[in-house]
């Protein structure tokens, strides 16, 4: 039995290689007619998506960098406004600094003229009003003398009196 074992194997295991065979041909076959456009189409719109992924991606790579440059150039605009304000408000208040102290100068300059103007005008008034009081006192003491012949003690009496009337 072994014998015919062996004989009738190398017909089967080639019956077995030609029926194994013709399926597989059966099963391309089939598979192409069937499922073939079913299978290539879930792997076209598979690539389809994963190009668009990778160009939507593209876009949106690009859409940031062109925001990180937009951005960047209205920092630096910003900056710019920034330092600019900030110069005029500085030569404004060197302009309003420089008018005070000008301004500050002629007040003090005209209040210090005034001054000296009234203080010479009291000065002049104070004299004038001493001027007459001298006169006046001369005058009384003219009077005096020529009215009563005056001895040394006497004199000096009436200058006394008189010192006195002027303190009050």
């Amino acid at each position: 039995m072994s014998t015919l074992l062996l004989e009738a194997a190398p017909n089967t295991v080639l019956g077995n290689i030609i029926v194994v065979s013709g399926a597989f041909i059966i099963l391309l076959v089939l598979l192409r007619l069937f499922a073939w456009n079913a299978i290539t189409s879930v792997f076209a719109s598979r690539a389809k998506k994963i190009s668009d992924d990778i160009d939507a991606a593209e876009a949106n790579n690009k859409q940031a960098a062109d925001l990180v440059k937009q951005r960047q150039a209205e920092l630096a605009g910003s900056k710019e406004e920034a330092a600019k304000i900030i110069q005029v408000a500085n030569d404004t208040a060197s302009q309003n600094r420089a008018k005070v102290l000008a301004t500050a100068n002629e007040e003090a300059t005209s209040l210090k003229k005034r001054a000296q103007e009234d203080i010479e005008q009291e000065r002049k008034e104070a004299l004038n009003t001493i001027k007459g009081d001298v006169v006046d006192i001369s005058v009384q003491i003219a009077e005096k003398l020529i009215g009563q012949s005056l001895d040394a003690s006497a004199q000096q009496e009436l200058i006394d009196s008189y010192l006195a009337k002027l303190g009050e």
